[in-house]
């Protein structure tokens, strides 16, 4: 299996004949091309045409991410699983309201189970969050009945704000009392856009691997300067991705304070942080089960791009959508 390949530090990244290499004042590292999956640029990197040529023929996105940890954006390959019949009939299905809502009720759906999943779970070694999953449950009976998806939005967002509301009862250390987005103000919040931006950009990787265009999607509304699809795929898979790895760094004393720097309202992770967040997040992915209809283990990364072919069977009206929902 391929891997992600993360760099952290500044420096160039450029390529000489058939190898790539980073090299800075300190290193000179050679990357396995042939061994890499994806690239994670999360300090300042010097790139060249030459470089995104070759790495284009390789079919390896680039991703990178500013100063402060937020994601900027990506370099994505010209598609080589290209198929004009299968982005029509993608668009169609986002353009006919009832297919749309089907999908959208799908994708939401899903993520409520998972979120269930995982806070049973911690329920049952004695966390109290009862009252927070009976309100969860209930927000999961109104999705039959939405006739929007601004109404399934907003199911799915007080979903997500009674989730984040047992954080203060799972998690050991470090103080949490809402959700602040940009910037984040203290470490969980921190922890939860940095995860959340590395689960955005695996599954936009997975994607571009199938014929699916990111662009179209069906829960989230399409926007310029977005590739929507992978937040739609995102969703169901945060639970299981940024929440069991949120949990673990934290409860387990993993990631410590010293972890953190604060610039005024915000705080951030620093090198050594992002070092052992990123180790968490790609041992995760790394993690496999065994698939029901597969009949052979399969990563946890790999199931994003599984969900990108289900959709694909949804829409040339081979398969009905059934989103993600951890049966393990």
């Amino acid at each position: 299996m391929k891997d992600n390949f993360y760099i952290i530090q500044n420096g160039t990244l450029k390529r000489k004949e058939n190898t790539v290499y980073f090299t800075n004042e300190n290193i000179r590292k050679i990357i396995p091309i042939e061994k890499i999956h994806s690239v994670y640029c999360l300090g300042e990197i010097s790139i060249n045409s030459k470089l995104l040529t070759y790495l284009s023929r390789k079919n390896i996105i680039l991703h990178f991410f500013n100063y402060y940890g937020y994601y900027t954006g990506s370099f994505y390959p010209r598609d080589y699983l290209v198929s004009g019949d299968i982005i029509v009939k993608q668009v169609k299905h986002y353009l006919d309201p009832e297919e749309r809502i089907f999908i959208a009720k799908e994708i939401v759906s899903s993520t409520i189970y998972n979120i269930l999943r995982i806070l049973e779970h911690y329920r049952k070694h004695n966390k109290d969050i009862k009252s927070e999953i009976l309100k969860i449950r209930e927000c999961d009976q109104k999705i039959n009945s939405a006739k929007s998806i601004e109404e399934l939005m907003q199911i799915e967002g007080e979903s997500w704000r009674y989730y984040y509301q047992t954080f203060s009862k799972i998690l050991n250390f470090f103080e949490f009392q809402s959700r602040v987005r940009r910037p984040p103000d203290n470490e969980i919040n921190c922890l939860i856009s940095f995860l959340n931006s590395l689960l955005y950009t695996a599954v936009l990787t997975e994607l571009y691997h199938t014929q699916l265009n990111p662009s179209v999607s069906y829960l989230h509304e399409p926007f310029v300067r977005r590739f929507s699809l992978a937040l739609d795929i995102s969703e169901m898979f945060k639970p299981l991705i940024v929440g069991r790895c949120l949990f673990n760094l934290i409860n387990k004393r993993i990631i410590k304070e010293e972890n953190f720097r604060k610039d005024l309202n915000s705080c951030l992770l620093n090198d050594s942080g992002k070092r052992i967040v990123l180790k968490e997040f790609d041992g995760r992915l790394s993690l496999t089960v065994d698939h029901p209809s597969l009949k052979r283990r399969v990563s946890y990364k790999r199931l994003f791009r599984l969900e990108g072919y289900k959709l694909v069977k949804h829409c040339i009206g081979d398969t009905k959508y059934k989103g993600f929902r951890m049966w393990w």
